[in-house]
């Protein structure tokens, strides 16, 4: 801002002070491209410049217009898209489709579809629908790349034992064993050469193999096959870069419209999905690298395919190939250290560059050689590490038969094929409920596996009739949902069996199960499978005296203590007293003592998934460790860790924080001196943590490869490092971990995303990671 000062009296007019870090009036900051984007850039055109070329050979396309699709890629894109750091260009994912759009309508009515699939994706970005297109189950996109892959690996092979390649998958396997009987010796020795640099180029041992590795294996196959195809004067087909005078551009299309509107909703779907899904997986290879962290911004999403619209109508309209993003580009530009979108237009400038300049070195590449390579990429496609992800997720037949489908019908028929599989699995999980009835000790169980839906009630009714009157009965509900005609029918059978004598206990196998209940006017229907979410009942409340405060909305009255504690006594007590009492025989045995701030919203239980006698808990403001010593000690802290470790022999400590400390809060904005009150006086121990944040030079603990969103939360994960140390000087926690019979853990919970992350330091370097699923129990 500028600031206006007063001259000499007699000069009525303000002067303009500018800051000193702004720019001088009427002239703009210069425009500089990072050292590490050139690099980046570099090594990213090295890897386009041969894949180009290749997939434009693979498609039938002119090979020019595989340049020219890579120069707008990384030029139109890379300025306008929402995703800095993606690489846009010819996508091997669109090889299958544009070929048979070649085929069928001739290379220059392709150009045309591809502007006019670039004005769809146009559309859909001004419409905000990027995001609908994560909602296509990964099984079908994986699917459809591994069709595609198939597809392209199928046909290039004929080129690299010499021949030609047909039209289809099933009529290039009819014509192998002929291929292979009449195969050409030189193009199958320049393309197993090719083959074999891809492979042995990044294993190369030792200092000087990690330093070439640094070159892209692509460019030194494909340069080292077409240099040994020179010295021995090898005989091969060759790149045929026609003069750009004579190169073809888009012309309007000729055919029945509804197949045009389907190849333009064909090349619209895969680049759009493989560009948003691409841009996805940029963000989280972003989100690992911590020098990126604020400097980058995330992606977005409409932003992107309105970039990857824009770039398909310049490529189309110049005669080049469909564009969508690449991810092996995209983690080349990151891995390589690309820091703003400068590093993706400057490799789009490199392959102008070297369109114009490098002809004659890029017509003496055999056709063999780039067959080869591309047939390397479309075997990459089937990922063995996707088919492991789908079958874990129990969706291997939706990838099975979108890939099968794409293979034999075609990329839009084989993604169709898919998502209706798709749909009939989740239609047939959600009808599929297995109800069982066995008798265990005169206790009738009746076992609900699956979704309770009113397609099911027919079978719950059948089960629940086989319960004789006046008997104990068990409900298990193993599931995640229950809908309404289920769940009448079983309260009316409930109040129906109770009133005859006999005893009814519901109850909910696995944790965190959330089933559908519904809302009852007048009344509340608290039962003991409702899920935590704060509840209360909603009655109404009483009048206030005249004159009096009414009770404040939302807090916690005396009355809601006493209701709370009769429904206990009515709905859990009965679920629960059996243990309850066990514990009251056996005594206390915990596991592990759980150290964390009283902030009310940490409930610990509900955190960790732990039952009464499982954790030994202390909570006090901040979460803090006093030392030991008559000065700075804490006997309350101090005696409860002795009496864990000492008496009830704990096998771990966890000293959990959590977002949003007020402690840490009042470390940070407190002043020093002042009254001493009794919460001064306590956080005093929480000065360590300050001081140590404060000094660190950058080595703390980052959070899930991020750095933390403010100094709060800097300070919340470093108390939590610091309390681990304090834990440390405490006579009996050191002896204890000197013998090997305890360990200490450190553990972060973000309340607002109720995520939990635990410290590691596996790799030299304090890192809080998120708990996953999958992850191990501590």
């Amino acid at each position: 801002m500028s600031a206006c000062v007063p001259t000499r009296a007699d000069s009525p007019r303000p002067q303009h002070v500018h800051p000193p870090h702004s720019p001088p009036p009427g002239r703009r900051p210069r425009f500089r491209i990072a050292g590490a984007d050139v690099s980046a850039a570099v090594a990213v055109f090295l890897i386009a410049l041969p894949l180009s070329l290749g997939i434009a050979l693979a498609t039938g396309a002119p090979l020019q217009a595989g340049l020219v699709a890579a120069a707008v890629g990384g030029i139109v894109v890379g300025r306008l898209g929402g995703c800095p750091l993606q690489v846009s260009g010819p996508a091997a994912g669109l090889t299958v489709v544009t070929a048979d759009l070649i085929q069928q309508y001739g290379w220059r009515a392709t150009c045309a579809i591809t502007v006019l699939a670039g004005i769809t994706q146009l559309a859909l970005g001004c419409l905000r629908v990027a995001r609908t297109a994560l909602a296509v189950s990964p099984a079908i996109v994986h699917g459809m790349l591994a069709g595609i892959g198939v597809t392209i690996a199928v046909a290039q092979l004929h080129i690299v034992l010499g021949g030609t390649p047909q039209s289809a998958v099933p009529d290039n396997l009819r014509a192998l064993p002929a291929q292979l009987a009449g195969l050409h010796a030189a193009d199958v020795s320049v393309s197993a050469l090719t083959l074999a640099l891809l492979f042995l180029w990044p294993k190369l041992p030792g200092r000087i193999g990690a330093v070439l590795s640094r070159v892209p294996a692509a460019l030194v196959a494909v340069a080292g096959a077409t240099t040994v195809a020179a010295l021995a004067g090898l005989r091969l087909p060759k790149v045929d870069l026609p003069s750009w005078s004579s190169h073809a551009l888009a012309a309007l299309p000729e055919g029945p419209v509804l197949g045009l509107v389907a190849a333009v909703l064909t090349i619209t779907l895969v680049c759009s999905v493989q560009s948003l899904l691409g841009a996805v997986a940029v963000d989280k290879l972003v989100a690992a690298r911590p020098d990126l962290s604020g400097r980058v911004p995330r992606t977005r999403l409409d932003r992107e395919l309105l970039g990857q619209g824009a770039g398909n109508i310049v490529s189309g309209a110049l005669g080049g190939l469909p564009i969508a993003g690449v991810a092996v580009r995209s983690t080349a530009n990151v891995g390589a250290g690309a820091v703003s979108r400068n590093s993706t237009m400057l490799h789009g400038v490199l392959v102008v560059i070297a369109t114009l300049l490098m002809v004659p070195v890029l017509e003496l590449i055999p056709l063999a050689s780039l067959a080869a390579l591309v047939m390397s990429v479309g075997l990459r496609m089937v990922s063995l590490h996707h088919i492991r992800t789908v079958t874990r997720h129990r969706e291997v037949l939706v990838y099975a038969v979108t890939t099968c489908g794409v293979v034999a019908f075609g990329v839009l028929e084989g993604v169709a094929l898919g998502v209706a599989f798709a749909v009939g699995v989740a239609l047939h999980r959600l009808t599929r409920t297995r109800i069982t009835h066995v008798e265990r000790e005169g206790v009738h169980h009746v076992q609900v596996r699956g979704q309770l839906t009113f397609l099911a009630v027919p079978r719950l009714s059948r089960a629940l009739h086989l319960v004789p009157q006046g008997v104990g009965a068990v409900v298990e509900l193993d599931g995640s949902f229950m809908d309404h005609a289920a769940y009448e029918t079983l309260q009316d059978w409930q109040k129906t069996h109770t009133a005859q004598g006999g005893s009814v206990e519901i109850t909910g196998r696995r944790p965190g199960t959330r089933l559908a209940e519904p809302a009852e006017s007048g009344n509340c229907r608290c039962r003991p499978w409702t899920a935590w979410r704060n509840h209360q009942c909603d009655r109404p409340r009483p009048t206030p005296p005249p004159g009096g405060q009414p009770e404040r909305p939302g807090r916690h009255s005396g009355r809601d203590l006493a209701r709370g504690i009769s429904t206990f006594q009515r709905n859990t007590a009965p679920l629960v007293r059996d243990e309850l009492a066990r514990l009251a025989r056996e005594g206390q045995q915990p596991s592990q003592l759980f150290l964390t701030c009283a902030d009310s919203r940490l409930v610990t239980s509900m955190i960790t998934s732990s039952g009464p006698g499982d954790l030994f808990v202390v909570r006090n403001v901040g979460n803090l460790v006093p030392l030991p010593g008559a000065e700075s000690g804490d006997d309350s802290v101090a005696a409860a860790i002795e009496y864990a470790v000492e008496v009830l022999k704990v096998r771990s400590i966890t000293v959990c924080g959590h977002s949003g400390c007020g402690a840490m809060q009042a470390l940070l904005t407190t002043e020093p001196g002042g009254v001493r009150t009794p919460l001064k006086r306590w956080l005093r121990h929480g000065q360590p943590s300050v001081r140590r944040m404060t000094e660190d030079d950058g080595s703390w603990a980052p959070l899930a490869g991020r750095r933390p969103a403010d100094a709060a939360e800097r300070l919340c994960l470093t108390n939590v490092v610091q309390q681990l140390e304090h834990l440390r000087a405490h006579e009996a926690v050191d002896r204890a971990l000197r013998e090997g019979r305890l360990e200490l853990h450190g553990m972060y919970f973000h309340v607002g995303e109720a995520q939990s992350y635990l410290l590691t330091d596996a790799t030299g370097a304090q890192v809080f990671d998120p708990v996953r699923e999958a992850d191990q129990p501590v």
